[in-house]
């Protein structure tokens, strides 16, 4: 990249608000609170005057209201200038004339258990992200991601990092059960490391052509310089207000905004209807396209104006595959945010560098060898790796015994110790169906790498490993194999054996084998 894309400066509003999470405000607790609750503060007596005084800053907008509230209302302080009284019944009497300091969302997760959490007015949804990832002691791989998920309608999109939470959901509707959820998407900035992958070239065209094929970097400045135009073009499904059937236009994207064109695939001028621009809209993707809408396919996405709250107020829209929707809802939000989603991706890694995550005793961790009467350091790296490789299988070992020794209806105990030893692990999904393997890979995003295993559904001996790749999620079988008394697990037909599942994925995050991709990101369900 060059030194447009890294010479950025990022804010640090994560670092402003640490203070808030660490000295106990950003408290995470169970009660069933509703999805926004002010908080106001109360009243405080004669002897906090100083404190009060100093918290409470008044709005003072609106003077002449205050002054005439002030003289009906008594003062029940005469020591106190009459200014002050007004800043106190302005904000102590009327709470809601004024926006509170913190406040109170809930936030779900996969299984639709739901946290609350108290905090400011101003954060943003990287700010909840990260709360959580601490307060669950989660790993930070900056795939953590706030969906805004509006059941009413049936759509869902991500929350960029620096949205503001608050300004979110004051677009929400009293009687809906719209919903906050924190999860993890790993293709929220995929784009920015393999674009030519998001964006295919007969989609993408550019008003300055350039000669030849354009690299990944030059791809991405396209998009993130606004002097430049560049254009997606395509056919998508468009469903006509107020009819039920769904009609297919060519459809181009600028920045300043979405259009049709009403004659074939002209681009002329007078032949493009404009359907809809992004200052004030966000672009969501349909949950269930063909049975809420009657879309010819799954992939649908619409256009919702922030303002407004009902199914007429969307631009549906679909298309006839995975990789062309992917195009539009990106280029969207490219068009949307500009260089703030390039800040967004960078930040965290700026981060990292700026301070590290192993410190200086980690850093001189050595080997150690405790077998003989004396303990020795290794200094060999070859006999340091062996013996960290020994260490793991007796550990594996015993954890098998131990797993084992509770009672196993399997007359064998190694096989036993097989089959129960990757039930911990966070990749392992047991009794989940095709279906629902399908709906977490996706939403989850739908890179190369990303996978999960589960039991069988129609052999309850075998387990079934959920891969994504091309967008695409295929399904291969993972099959028993008995070799003299021993039970082993194989992906090919018993041309690779392993003794257990989780060396089996171990493997696979190594080599490709007979896999499309290596494993790379695995899908978990957190728990809040």
């Amino acid at each position: 990249m060059n030194n447009t894309l890294d010479d950025l400066h990022t804010s640090g509003r994560l670092g402003e608000k640490a203070e808030i999470f660490h000295s106990g405000k950003g408290n995470v607790s169970g009660l069933p609170s509703p999805a926004l609750i002010p908080l106001p503060a109360p009243l405080l007596p004669p002897n906090a005057q100083k404190t009060r005084t100093t918290l409470c800053k008044g709005d003072r907008s609106n003077k002449e209201g205050e002054e005439s509230l002030a003289s009906t209302v008594p003062n029940p302080f005469p020591e106190l200038i009459p200014s002050t009284v007004s800043s106190l019944v302005s904000e102590c009497v009327l709470p809601w004339t004024k926006s509170s300091a913190t406040q109170v969302i809930k936030v779900y997760n996969e299984d639709n258990t739901s946290r609350a959490v108290e905090v400011p007015h101003d954060i943003t949804a990287r700010d909840i992200c990260q709360l959580f990832v601490l307060k669950n002691h989660y790993v930070d791989d900056h795939s953590w991601t706030l969906f805004e998920h509006l059941s009413h309608l049936g759509i869902e999109r991500t929350i960029e990092d620096h949205e503001s939470v608050m300004e979110v959901l004051s677009g929400w509707g009293m009687d809906t059960d719209n919903r906050l959820y924190f999860r993890k998407n790993y293709a929220k900035y995929e784009f920015f490391k393999k674009p030519l992958e998001f964006f295919p070239d007969h989609m993408v065209s550019i008003s300055n052509e350039t000669n030849g094929t354009m690299n990944h970097s030059q791809l991405i400045q396209t998009f993130l310089n606004s002097s430049t135009c560049p254009e997606i073009h395509g056919h998508l499904h468009a469903k006509e207000q107020g009819r039920k059937s769904w009609k297919k236009f060519y459809f181009v994207l600028r920045r300043s905004g979405l259009y049709f064109s009403n004659k074939g695939t002209s681009k002329e001028p007078r032949h493009l209807q404009f359907i809809a621009e992004f200052s004030e809209s966000d672009v969501y993707t349909l949950l269930s396209a063909k049975k809420l809408h009657g879309a010819p396919t799954d992939h649908g996405f619409c256009v919702k104006s922030t303002k407004g709250g009902s199914v007429r107020d969307l631009k549906l829209l679909c298309a006839d595959d995975e990789q062309t929707r992917t195009c539009w809802v990106t280029a969207m939000r490219l068009f949307k945010n500009g260089m703030q989603l390039y800040q967004n991706f960078i930040q965290p890694h700026q981060r990292q560098k700026a301070s590290p995550m192993r410190s200086i005793s980690e850093n001189s961790l050595v080997a150690m060898d405790f077998s003989g009467q004396k303990s020795r350091v290794i200094e060999n790296p070859s006999e340091a790796l062996s013996v960290a490789v020994e260490e793991g299988l007796s550990w594996r070992r015993k954890s098998c015994h131990r797993l084992s020794s509770h009672g196993s209806p399997s007359t064998s105990q190694s096989s036993m110790s097989n089959i129960a030893l990757h039930l911990a692990q966070p990749w392992f999904h047991s009794k989940l169906s095709r279906d629902e393997a399908h709906r977490l890979i996706t939403q989850q995003g739908l890179i190369d790498g990303v996978f999960l295993l589960r039991d069988s559904q129609s052999n309850p001996k075998t387990f079934v490993l959920s891969l994504c790749h091309t967008q695409k999620i295929k399904h291969f079988q993972i099959l028993p194999v008995d070799d003299e008394g021993e039970l082993f697990f194989s992906l090919d037909d018993g041309h690779t054996q392993f003794t257990d599942l989780i060396q089996l994925v171990e493997f696979y995050q190594l080599n490709r084998g007979v896999l499309p991709c290596k494993l790379k990101h695995h899908c978990a369900r957190v728990t809040l």
